[in-house]
């Protein structure tokens, strides 16, 4: 793909980096469209480098006439370090703090507004959704035009005691709250649920703990503009409390219209050997958008 590394600011100073393309040579730009750019985040530990889950989409957005910005958030990798101001830091996805993740998409989002965008998508995948729901929900940016989140899990404390294996869950948050507790917060440790991860006490708690900060239908109630969710079938039979129902909650939220859900059929939580499907699902639910 031909584009552009790109880097931005986040309002807290950070700097991310991420890769630009403009809409496709053959695109018909004068055709109706929702949305001039899309920003794509990523979810946990991926970046905007190696991440293929949404390979299949962004072509479709740029024959479309729409931008695409991959974007790196401070939760990308593992562990690396950065400075913001004269202070150096850990971060990645074994440090963040999901709620940081609005200072990052707000400077994304300053990004593509010198860049003459104005009428925007955000479009995450796994956490990557969480965050634009999240973000969305909370600051309200007005060049953001409409949301989509592929596989956003629901992170619940409460389901997760309630699931089939609350007691990795527990012994897991337990091993946080301990570290906390002795003044450790920034300890690592491998924590056992969702899936064996290392990660700090401090941010383990952020986004499993009692607080339920980032609860995926608290947010999606509070959006004010199109939002589309999709799942794969797999994922829904197989991927545990953390996805199961969640179609069916989503619509029982009564925002009528304006929230819609997409299954697709074999598709794993990465949409493994059906990518082309989830990318048709979204050009569907845009190309709607643009006569409608």
């Amino acid at each position: 793909m031909q584009g552009q590394l790109v880097r931005a600011q986040a309002t807290d100073g950070l700097r991310l980096d991420g890769f630009f393309l403009p809409p496709a040579d053959s695109a018909v730009l004068d055709r109706p469209r929702p949305f001039d750019a899309a920003l794509l985040l990523h979810g946990v530990a991926a970046n905007f480098y190696t991440s293929s889950t949404l390979e299949a989409v962004v072509p479709m957005l740029r024959d479309r006439g729409i931008a695409v910005l991959l974007a790196n958030t401070r939760g990308h990798d593992g562990v690396f370090s950065s400075s913001i101001g004269m202070t150096r830091k850990r971060f990645g996805s074994a440090y963040e703090i999901v709620d940081e993740c609005r200072a990052d998409i707000r400077g994304w989002i300053n990004f593509l507004v010198a860049q003459r965008h104005s009428r925007l998508l955000l479009l995450g995948h796994s956490l990557g959704g969480v965050k634009a729901v999240y973000a969305q929900a909370h600051d309200r940016h007005a060049e953001v035009q409409g949301i989509v989140a592929a596989s956003p899990p629901r992170l619940s404390y409460k389901a997760f005691l309630a699931g089939s294996e609350s007691a990795l869950f527990f012994e897991s948050m337990q091993t946080a709250k301990d570290l906390v507790a002795a003044g450790q917060p920034d300890e690592l440790f491998t924590a056992k649920f969702p899936f064996p991860l290392l990660i700090s006490a401090a941010s383990y708690i952020d986004k499993y703990g009692p607080a339920e900060r980032y609860h995926l239908l608290d947010a999606a109630a509070k959006l004010t503009v199109r939002s589309h969710f999709l799942y794969g079938s797999k994922e829904l039979e197989s991927g545990g409390i953390a996805f199961a129902g969640l179609p069916e909650a989503l619509n029982g939220l009564g925002r009528g219209d304006t929230l819609s859900v997409d299954v697709i059929q074999g598709g794993d939580h990465v949409y493994t050997g059906v990518q082309q499907q989830l990318a048709a699902a979204i050009g569907k639910w845009v190309d709607a958008i643009a006569v409608g």
